[in-house]
């Protein structure tokens, strides 16, 4: 029990199965095989008896399956983490697999990589959940008219990160593209950031991306009652440039999935995770976009030298002040500027009577090679005018939401409140 190993116990109906992961995992020095079970009541007493941290555990058995055997396990060692193996890749299985207990999922055959990489994040995982459990609350004496007294010594809340959308009132100008590189500019070392793609039914931040992943927001929401971080680290997809990405359904009819209180839940969960989180939204006024721009610390305004786009963003603006927003929550951004265009920001501005905050130049070149091979241009592209105007951008950001004060909390809570009277505009 001294051994700083990850301690595996393998659990599968077919003992060629249980050699090959035992074989697979042999020479891995900080994971141990402490077990083999053959049968979901086996597991149930191997799990006991060997105290493992994981257990790798076949879905489809004689007798009691594997997730009654995952229930049965967790129920009794909370700490124990498995991960689900199976034949069956369907969404119901991953659903069922989650809400019994388990915290990941491989399909066979899988690799020895993949094997190896998921058990050790997995463990990782709940280590860190371990670590984040309340502790008993320390206590300290002081003395108060002459006796001892002990009291509890209350504990400052962790720091929240911020929220951050991207949204433009008309298609085309240039949301997922403004979002993916400014969520990549504010990613550095030391801080960590997560990209929403809330674009449900059409997202596009996978193809913006190069990432191809088998889960998505719409796995959370199947299991929204278990969401805790362990949920959310699972589901999300890494990216090299460290930033981590929650992305989008599929296939569109999978978004009926995904309801307005559970994005609002996933957020709120992320910023426990996350120093900034960037959401990209689709150009309607949803309740799921509602939503995002209630809880939301930043609203990244779009808008391009157009008159549809102007006039909708006069409109936006209208709603926004109905529901009573902070004007210090909207930043109007111009998009794809372009010198030869005839109208102005000056007029763009006398127009809308609100200032814009910023201008990012049009680079078509740039902007269509970067979607075409799924390398966002903040990383490539450092001397253009776009790339400097992206990370002016997010330097501004991160001053403006540097310090968590609590007004600004207050103020995301006044806007959802004021909303919530205010529905007229609900399509």
């Amino acid at each position: 029990m001294g051994s700083d190993k990850i301690r595996v116990l393998v659990v599968d109906d077919i003992p060629e199965t249980r050699e090959n992961v035992r074989k697979l995992l042999a020479f891995e020095s900080d994971i141990e095989v402490v077990g083999v079970a053959g049968t979901g009541h086996d597991a149930i007493q191997a799990a006991r008896e060997f105290q493992p941290d994981i257990v790798l555990m076949d879905i489809n058995m004689p007798g009691l399956d594997g997730i009654s055997a995952v229930e049965a396990i967790t129920q009794e060692a909370t700490a124990v983490q498995v991960i689900m193996m199976s034949v069956q890749s369907e969404t119901d299985y991953v659903r069922r697999s989650m809400l019994a207990g388990a915290r990941d999922f491989l399909i066979k055959p899988f690799t020895g990589d993949e094997l190896v990489s998921t058990i050790r994040r997995v463990n990782r995982m709940g280590q860190q959940r371990a670590a984040a459990m309340p502790q008993q609350q320390v206590m300290q004496m002081v003395s108060a008219s002459g006796k001892r007294m002990v009291v509890p010594v209350q504990t400052a809340p962790p720091p929240e990160g911020s929220v951050i959308v991207v949204f433009g009132p008309k298609g085309g100008v240039g949301t997922s593209t403004v979002a993916v590189n400014l969520a990549v500019a504010l990613q550095k070392p030391e801080i960590k950031v997560a990209l929403i793609d809330a674009s449900l039914q059409f997202g596009n931040v996978d193809v913006f991306l190069n990432l191809h992943a088998a889960r998505s927001i719409a796995d959370i929401s199947q299991t929204i009652n278990d969401l805790d971080a362990d949920l959310i680290t699972t589901v999300i997809t890494p990216h090299p440039s460290g930033l981590k990405v929650l992305l989008a359904p599929p296939r569109p009819e999978l978004a009926d999935l995904v309801q307005p209180d559970h994005l609002q839940r996933i957020i709120e969960e992320m910023r426990q995770l996350y120093d900034y989180i960037v959401v990209d939204t689709p150009a309607t006024l949803s309740d799921m976009v509602l939503t995002t721009l209630d809880i939301a610390d930043r609203v990244v305004l779009l808008t391009v030298a157009e008159v549809p786009s102007i006039k909708n963003t006069r409109i936006f603006f209208q709603v926004i002040e109905a529901l009573g927003y902070s004007v210090n929550k909207v930043l109007l951004v111009l998009n794809q500027v372009d010198p030869r265009n005839p109208i102005t920001a000056k007029m763009i501005e006398d127009n809308l009577k609100h200032k814009v905050a910023l201008q990012i130049p049009l680079d078509a070149d740039v902007v269509n090679n970067s979607i075409r091979r799924g390398l966002p241009f903040i990383s490539e592209q450092r001397a253009r005018p776009i790339t400097n105007a992206l990370n002016q951008l997010a330097e501004r950001l991160v001053v403006e939401l540097k310090p968590a004060v609590e007004s600004a909390e207050e103020a995301v809570a006044e806007d959802a409140s004021r909303r919530r009277g205010t529905r007229f505009f609900r399509q």
